[in-house]
Parts: C-alpha cells; structure tokens; sequence
C-alpha cells in the first residue's frame, strides 16, 4: 500500500509527454499537407490521429480513475492536482465518478447498489456500426456528452430531471454543495475548452482543436479493447471479487496506457493498493486466485464466447475455476450468499 510522490510522477510524465509527442506528429503532418502532397500526406494524417486518439482515450480515463482513488502519488495534492488536469483533458466528471465509483467498490456489481456496472453488460461486437465508430468517430456519443455538460453547466431542473436514476442518487437533490460543486466542473469544462478553442483559431492554430479539444471523442477501440473486460460476462450479486472480476495479464505498453487496471481482481480486492504495485500484489496472492489469460487476443479469445452464450441465455454466467474447489461448488456457494461487500474495504 506505500505510494510514491515519484513513481506516480514517472507515470503521468511520460503519459502526458506520450500525448504531446502524438498531438505534435499529427498537427506537423497537417501543417505539411499541400496540394502537391495531399495524396499521401492524408492518409498519414489521419494515421497519425488514429494513434493519438486511441492513446488519449486509453490514458486519460484510467487515469481520472486511478486518481479518484487518492493512490498514484503520496502527496494528496498531488493526486488532485492531477486529477483536474486528467479530468480536464479528457472531458472528465470526476465530481460524479468519484462518489458513483465508491459505490461500485463497496458493492461490485450487486443490481441494488451499484448503479456504475450492471451485469449482464452488452457489447454489439458483431456490429459494422460498433466497429465504425470505434476506430474511427462517434457522433451520437459527441453529441450526447457535450449536451450533459452543457446542461450541467446551465444547472437547470430539467437537466437534472432527464439525468436518470443513477446519476441523482449519486448526486442528490439533498446534497447541493455536490451538485454545485459538479455544475461549477462543468463550467469549468466547458468556458475552458471554448477559451482555448478560440485561442486556436484567433493565433491560426485551429487543427489543435482536432488534436487536444476533441482528443478522446475519437478512436476509442483501445480503451474498450482494454477495459470492457473487467466485468463482462461474470456474476452478479456474488460477495467474492474473483467471480465478478477478471484479471488478465499483458506487455509493458497496454499495462503502462491502462494504469495496471488488468490486474482487476486485485485492484478490488485491495482498491488502497497503487497501480504500480500490482504486479506485486498479484505475486503475492495468486495461490488463491483464478487461472488468468496472458495477452489481449487470448484473453478476448475467452471473452467474446462468453458474450454470445449469453445473448443466447441471459441467464448465463461465466464461473472460473477457483483453487481447491471446481467451479460448479464455487458457483453454488458464492451465488446462495450474494451479501453486499464491505464499505470499509475502500478508500477515498
């Protein structure tokens, strides 16, 4: 549990510079394009946002989490320090995440309480449309994100009234120093990202809108590719992390761009634990854990099945085999207790 002011400074360093190399290739490509080399210099173009797209969105959501968690750095300023700029840029609600996703640490996936993951989850896979708008643009979510924090930052009682259930029990109409401090985020977000977006275009720099504006509202197919695993296709209203949590393992780069997040029975299992310690704790515990699968393709080569077993029976759920006890025993005993977790095994 030993955080690290340093260790946590590596990490957002070289992601936030990972992010500026990226930004900067695509605006030099753009800034390069003529009418003698545009048939080449495009494609390239559009290349090149592609990477930085798929890297913006893949950092900066796990980010916003794992610093809502109060873990990376040992210097709580720093943690929030941090976490406004990973919000910021990448359009973030920290104000919401961070109450919604204490609620869904202290009763993972139990239809009741937790309002952030309710399984059985749908991923349209098969779709042309999904995988359109995953690795390229997609407007209908634009769209809809702007107009909540549009609203949001407007702070009127029709907003809050279309908000849906989750969203005012997270953020109460009993509680209005939370709801203030979410409409001032939003306005925040909101006259910030117009400022510079004017800033863009008045000093002739528009493209930077394309580049850091809108740099996670495009090529989100990593970021889905690296999270949607988490609970997917597991148990519902089950009081052991290891039924309705997955972990896989993965090289260095997936593991640098999703904060560790693949180690994702462990991080639940122990949430006050850095993402950089993991590894270690994974080490330390894995006589009692499931089997896992090394690799994304291997591990959604596991997933994807399940998904379409439960188009076909929604009432089927993926049971690993647990040591020292086979799955049809665990799937019995775990099923029958369905107690919510403790709210004292989270930190925030």
């Amino acid at each position: 549990m030993k955080k690290s002011d340093f260790r946590g400074l590596c990490h957002v360093i070289l992601q936030l510079g990972l992010l500026a190399i990226t930004g900067t290739l695509a605006y030099f490509i753009y800034s390069r394009i003529n009418a003698a080399n545009w048939i080449w210099s495009v494609p390239l173009l559009l290349l090149a946002l592609f990477v930085h797209g798929s890297f913006f969105w893949s950092c900066t959501g796990p980010g916003v989490h794992e610093l809502c968690h109060k873990t990376p750095f040992r210097s709580n300023a720093l943690n929030e320090f941090f976490l406004k700029v990973y919000s910021f840029i990448s359009w973030g609600n920290h104000i919401f995440f961070r109450v919604s996703h204490s609620k869904h640490h202290q009763f993972t996936v139990h239809d009741d309480y937790d309002g952030e993951v309710v399984l059985p989850q749908k991923l349209d896979w098969q779709s042309v449309g999904f995988f359109v708008t995953q690795l390229t643009i997609n407007p209908i979510g634009i769209f809809k994100k702007l107009r909540f924090f549009w609203g949001s930052a407007r702070n009127n009682d029709s907003h809050w009234k279309a908000m849906g259930p989750w969203m005012n029990q997270v953020l109460p109409e009993s509680n209005p120093m939370l709801r203030r401090e979410h409409c001032n985020w939003a306005r925040t977000l909101v006259l910030g990202h117009l400022a510079l977006a004017l800033l863009f275009i008045v000093t002739g720099h528009w493209f930077l809108i394309v580049v850091f504006t809108f740099g996670t509202y495009y090529c989100g197919w990593l970021s889905t590719v690296l999270s949607a695993t988490q609970h997917i296709g597991l148990s519902p209203n089950v009081s052991d992390f290891r039924l309705c949590c997955r972990t896989y393992t993965c090289s260095w780069l997936p593991g640098f761009l999703y904060w560790n997040m693949q180690y994702h029975i462990e991080h639940h299992m122990f949430p006050a634990v850095p993402f950089y310690n993991l590894p270690k704790l994974r080490k330390a515990i894995e006589q009692d854990l499931p089997p896992v699968k090394h690799g994304l393709w291997a591990t959604w080569m596991e997933v994807l099945p399940i998904i379409q077993r439960q188009r076909e029976d929604p009432s089927y759920v993926f049971v690993p085999k647990l040591p020292q006890q086979s799955s049809s025993e665990q799937a019995g005993q775990y099923h029958e207790t369905g107690a919510p977790l403790c709210a004292g095994r989270d930190k925030f």
